[in-house]
This record gives structure tokens, sequence and C-alpha cells, in this order.
């Protein structure tokens, strides 16, 4: 529209977070502390156990989570601590010594469970039996065998130089993050110094797969298994991306080859039953199955490949019992209408048929990897991270995530944040680059600003957002005259009044900068107004529909990372891509004595018109302002004085 500058407006919490034309100077305002205030020792998550849990008396449980070599684990991991009698369930995680400490202790019989990402999960019993016990518990975690082992090398490895071996290891601390993008430049750092190394051309594969190019993948994983022939865990990899480019007898013979390098590889035993289905070869694939069943009890996919195989080997009622427990542990899988479609044909044989090693009805092959999306490219290009829904998350095995609590206590944590941060201001560095079609940028610029913003709550559950930015620039001026706001504010999906308008699904326990993190999927609702971002062109908005991914601490809620892209591209404006990845940091105000959880930085990715760009938004010095304060009340309400100022934006939520 000739000259009208375009703005991404983000209708979320972030429109009040990063936002300050007030100087740091002026009355009312509290500083940021340089440092945190005193962590507490195995603090616990905001709902505590009130009847159970007395900091003050009661009993004290120390424990200590080992790997399976006795030594400290390499990740945070969470523990979960349940009393029947009164009906109580609190969560903490450990600190960096691998240890935690649950205080205050009354009589029970507590169920303990302790999980991370890459291990089995421990149940334990403990009973507290008097009130001045201090029990210590050493709890050692197995590695689960269906989770990939980042730190396993290569027989090249011990020829790296140092240079390579360190970009290896900020590459894996990436993976492990998923933050692929890093993982993926240091990677080809590494790479150029050790072509021949079979790790880094495995964790290349990795890096590949989850970023859906499944023949660079091949390419990669095919050197590293080249050059180290019985690294179980690549040749898995290798023949799982095979049998999704379509090549099951490739894939069949490789996978052939990672059970005999490792027997106990779970992975590499249901991947080859699944080619034994698919090449018809029924026995085979529930030998594998049982295989699988017999290392790892209850496992779901195990049992789903164990249905078909007996179903299509005439065994009724054995293939109704495994597929019935496949739906009784994943009733939320995409595959399950397939799966009860199966058993329905099963049910309708006639009863004297049934448990007879007879022909039976042929049961077509439930492809697990049919539900990833392989087909769109555009999402696998590297000037933009991979879509939410592209990537497999890494998820602890088997720890089943609370749904109902995660998202009351992180709705909490919303409305906290409303009530004890009503004016704040940051000063924000704003990189943005326009790219090439190959993702290279073309042109850079960088800005500075001070924003302000107020965040209020009126009845019945009105969210009022007035944001403020100023600078020397109008909106037209700024970089390619694209203006963006909001995209920090993406935790306000999880306030109790916006809530209602997401399908959030918990995904499992993950972990994020060694964090471990409750992941949650969310997505806008087809039958609900999109109220928290909105796209202006000249005088023309549009509702911006969302869909994305959060990272929840696990002991506290607290949000501390989100990614999320449009539902579907906006082809009537020409608005193909939005793609955000933002971080919340703890910042300590300390004459409120309070940690209040505020976006640290905000990546964005967008196609539009034609055109990509790239923003780096990035948030300090954040001053939190009394609400007594007249002054800064008045200068927040009417906006600064003199050239240069901007008129501040109200945004609204609707009660849901």
């Amino acid at each position: 529209m000739g000259r009208a500058s375009k703005e991404l407006r983000g209708l979320s919490w972030a429109v009040a977070v990063c936002l300050s034309l007030c100087s740091p100077k002026v009355a009312g305002a509290q500083g940021q502390n340089q440092g945190p205030p005193p962590a507490a020792m195995g603090s616990t998550a905001a709902s505590s156990l009130p009847d159970v849990l007395n900091l003050h008396q009661g009993a004290a449980l120390r424990i200590s989570v080992l790997n399976d070599a006795e030594k400290r684990l390499d990740r945070q991991a969470l523990a979960k601590l349940h009393c029947d009698n009164p009906d109580n369930t609190v969560y903490q995680t450990t600190k960096s010594d691998s240890e935690t400490i649950f205080f205050g202790l009354h009589y029970c019989k507590y169920d303990l469970e302790i999980s991370a990402v890459g291990y089995l999960s421990v149940h334990k019993s403990v009973e507290v039996t008097g009130y001045v016990d201090t029990l210590n518990l050493d709890i050692i975690l197995q590695r689960d065998p269906m989770a990939v082992d980042f730190d396993a090398a290569g027989t090249a490895d011990a020829l790296m130089s140092p240079r390579a071996s360190k970009e290896t290891r900020r590459a894996v601390k990436a993976l492990q993050e998923g933050h692929f993008k890093e993982a993926s430049k240091h990677l080809e750092s590494a790479y150029k110094q050790a072509p021949s190394s079979a790790r880094v051309n495995f964790l290349l594969g990795y890096e590949s797969f989850q970023e859906r190019n499944l023949k660079q993948a091949e390419a990669y994983l095919t050197r590293s298994t080249t050059l180290d022939p019985n690294n179980a865990q690549a040749l898995s990899l290798l023949g799982r991306v095979q049998n999704m480019l379509g090549n099951s007898d490739q894939a069949r013979t490789v996978l052939e080859r990672a059970v005999v390098a490792n027997p106990n590889d779970v992975l590499a035993h249901e991947l080859l039953g699944d080619a034994y289905l698919k090449e018809k070869q029924y026995e085979k694939a529930r030998e594998q199955a049982r295989a699988v069943l017999a290392r790892k009890r209850n496992e779901a996919s195990a049992e789903l490949l164990l249905g078909q195989a007996e179903g299509n080997l005439g065994n009724t009622r054995e293939a109704i019992e495994a597929l019935t427990a496949y739906i009784q542990a994943m009733p939320t899988s995409p595959l399950s209408p397939q799966v009860h479609s199966i058993i329905s044909q099963l049910e309708q044989q006639p009863v004297e048929n049934r448990g007879a090693a007879a022909p039976g009805i042929v049961v077509s092959p439930v492809d697990a990897e049919s539900t990833l999306n392989t087909s769109d490219e555009g999402l696998s290009t590297k000037w933009q991270p991979p879509g939410v829904d592209d990537v497999q998350v890494i998820v602890a095995s088997g720890v089943p995530c609370p749904a109902n609590q995660v998202l009351e206590r992180v709705g909490k944590r919303m409305q906290e944040l409303v009530d004890n941060v009503r004016q704040f201001s940051a000063i924000e560095d704003l990189l943005h680059e326009r790219l090439d079609k190959s993702g290279s940028p073309s042109s850079r610029e960088l800005r500075k600003f001070e924003y302000a913003a107020n965040v209020a709550e009126t009845p019945p559950g009105f969210l009022m957002v007035d944001e403020y930015r100023t600078e020397r620039y109008t909106a037209a001026e700024l970089p390619d005259k694209i203006s963006t706001s909001g995209f920090p504010a993406l935790a306000f999906v999880f306030h109790p009044t916006l809530q209602p308008n997401y399908e959030m699904t918990c995904e499992g326990l993950g972990e994020w900068r060694g964090q471990a993190t409750w992941l949650v999927h969310f997505r806008q609702r087809e039958d609900r107004p999109s109220r928290i971002q909105s796209f202006k062109d000249g005088y023309s908005v549009y509702a911006v529909n969302l869909k994305g991914r959060a990272w929840i601490t696990a002991d506290t809620f607290q949000v501390v990372r989100i990614e999320a892209e449009l539902v579907s591209p906006m082809r009537q404006i020409r608005y193909l891509t939005q793609h955000s990845v933002t971080e919340y940091a703890p910042v300590y105000f300390k004459k409120k004595n309070i940690d209040v959880w505020l976006p640290k930085s905000a990546e964005v990715y967008l196609d539009f018109r034609g055109h990509r760009y790239y923003r780096r938004h990035s948030f300090d010095h954040y001053m939190l302002f009394s609400v007594d304060s007249q002054q800064t009340v008045r200068e927040a309400k009417h906006g600064p004085r003199g050239p240069g100022s901007t008129t501040p934006r109200k945004h609204k939520y609707w009660p849901a």
C-alpha cells in the first residue's frame, strides 16, 4: 500500500514487558538488581503440600540422582512426591549437585518418582515414621534405550583436533536443547576440521533428520556407518530415514545390522519389525515386537506392532489384546482412530476363528511415521527453524504429564504477573536483516529503543495493555517500514482469560538449557476469536492465528521459552511465514523482593510479499514502577514530551 507501514502487533504480555520511554532516573522506578536472591534449597512448586509439608517441622528427604555409572546425573531431574492421605503432590527439580531436598515431611507413605530426559523413570516408596527423621536416598537412573545417546563417540573421534572436539561439544549441547540452528553452525565448523569423524557425521545426520532434510540425513548417516560399521544408533537412524524415504529393502538390511551390533537397542528392534511388517514377514515382525516388550514392558508402539503382526497371522484374540493395550496407553494418539477401526474389523471375525493360527483379515500396516509432515520443504530451509509440528520433541520415556495441573499452575503464574507488574520498562536492541533467497543477509540495520507499558485487569476479566515505544523514527521510517511489537508477549496465551481460545496438549517432560520442563503445544481454536496478535497493513487489520510450543519449568511452572508460528499462511496479504522464538529469564527486583520472568530475547523470521526478513529483539535494563508514583503514571499515560514521541497503543483481551 505505497509507503504505508506494516505493523505486527502482539496483543499479549510482551507488549507490556519490554517497553520504555522513561529514563531509569524517573521517580518511582526500581532498578534491576545485578544478582538474584539466594536460592532456597529444593524450592517447591507454587502449590506445595500444606497439610504434609511444613518447612519448620517434620522430616527431611535428601535425594541424590546418579547415572548407571553411579556418577552425578549430567542434567536436571524431576522429583515427584505424592501422598494419598491427604491427597497432595509436589514437584521439585535437582540442583547443580544433582540433589534435591524435601523439607517438613509428616507421617505418610509417599510415592516418589524420579524422571529425566534420556533415562528410564524410577518409582520408589518412602515411608516417614518420625518428625525428626533425615532420610537420604541415592536414586540410580538407567539410560532409556529408545533415546539418542549424544555422548556416544565414533571410532574416529580420537583423531579429532581440539577445535573440532570443542565445536562438537557445543553442537551436542545445542542439539540437547533443541536449538538446531546453533547446532548446525557448530557442526559445519566441526565437519571442516574432521570430515572423517563418524560422530560428527552422525550428529549432522541427526540434525538433518530433525529438520526433515531426509536425503541429506541419509548421506551423512551412510558415511557415519561406513566409518563406524558397528554404531548401532547410527544404523538405527539410517534405517529409519531409509524407511521414511520408501527404501524398505535398504532399511531392513541396515536395521538387521543394527540389532546384531546391539541386541539391546530397543528402537532398532521396533524399526526392524516395522520393516518386516511392510514386507509381509509377519512372524519376523512379531518376533521383533516381542523382543522390544521383553526389554521394555508396556511399550505402546511395540504393542501396536505386535497387534498388527498377530492380526495378519490370524491370531485375532492376541491382536485385539495388543491393539487395546496400545489404545489404553495412547488414547490421544493421531493413530487411535485407525487402530480402533482395525479392532472393530477383528471383532467382526467369527468367534470360532479367534485364536486360531489361520488366515484372517488382512491388517494394513499402521505407519507411525505417516503422522510426521515431511512434504513442506519450505520449513526445512536454513533461513528459518523447522516448523513446530515438524520437530520430534525429545521427552522422557514413560513420564505422564499432569496436563490439568500444568495449565492451572502456569495460568496462576500469568495472573501473578498481571498482579505484580503493572508498569515497567526496558531497553530494546533490534537487529533487522533482509535476506536473499538462500537465507543470507543482503542488508543489516541496528536500532535501539526504549519501551514502557501499563498492564491492567478490570472486571469482568478484561485485560488491558497500553504499549509505548519511542524513538527518533516514525513507523514508516523503521527498517523496511515494518514495525514489530508484542512478540515477547506470547506467554499470555496461558492466562486463564485466554487459555480457552487454544487447543493445548502437554507433550511430556523435556528440558531446556539444563532445566527440566513440561512441553505444551498450543493451537488457536477455529471456533474461538484470535486475541493475541494482529497484523496491520495501512488501514487494514488482520487477526493472526498462532500455534506453537512452550517450555514450562517442571517445578515452578514458569514459561522459559515459546516457539510460535502461523497456523497457516495468510495468502490474501502474501504473508507466508511468521516464526518466532522467545526466551524468558527471571529478573529480580530488590524493593519488592520478587522474581519476575520477562523476555530476554525474541527472534522473528518473516516472509512477506516475496521478501524474507530476520529480526532479533534483545531486552535489558528493566525498571519496575511503583503504582503509587503519580509522576510515573502520568508519564506513562500521556507519553513523553518532545520530538519523536509516539502515541501509545491500547490492546484489550476480552474474557473467554
